[in-house]
């Protein structure tokens, strides 16, 4: 819950700023409309979704990041080591 309100508080800061800044005329735009309150709320509400989905995402790879252990060794990404498997000959048998 604490993603979706920041979510939608961002969603309404970042309204208000592309709307006072006039981006795309806009501001303009909704303020001359006579359906400029359901504008807002629609402008708003879709922003508030991204913006929500966003900081879920970002809350949730914070806490995998927490989560991983520390790797205690050279302080770099971990390499790949080759292993090498006997490979059967399935034509062998028949």
């Amino acid at each position: 819950m604490r993603s979706a309100f920041t979510g939608f508080a961002v969603a309404g800061a970042f309204v208000a700023l592309v709307l006072w800044l006039n981006v795309a005329n806009l501001g303009h735009l909704v303020s001359t409309s006579d359906v400029a309150l359901m504008a807002v709320a629609v402008f708003w509400v879709l922003n508030g979704i991204v913006f929500s989905g966003v900081q879920f995402a970002w809350a949730i790879t914070a806490v995998a990041e927490k989560d991983r252990p520390h790797d205690t060794g050279g302080g770099g990404p971990r390499q790949a080591v080759p292993v090498l498997v006997a490979a059967r000959d399935r034509n062998r048998g028949r």
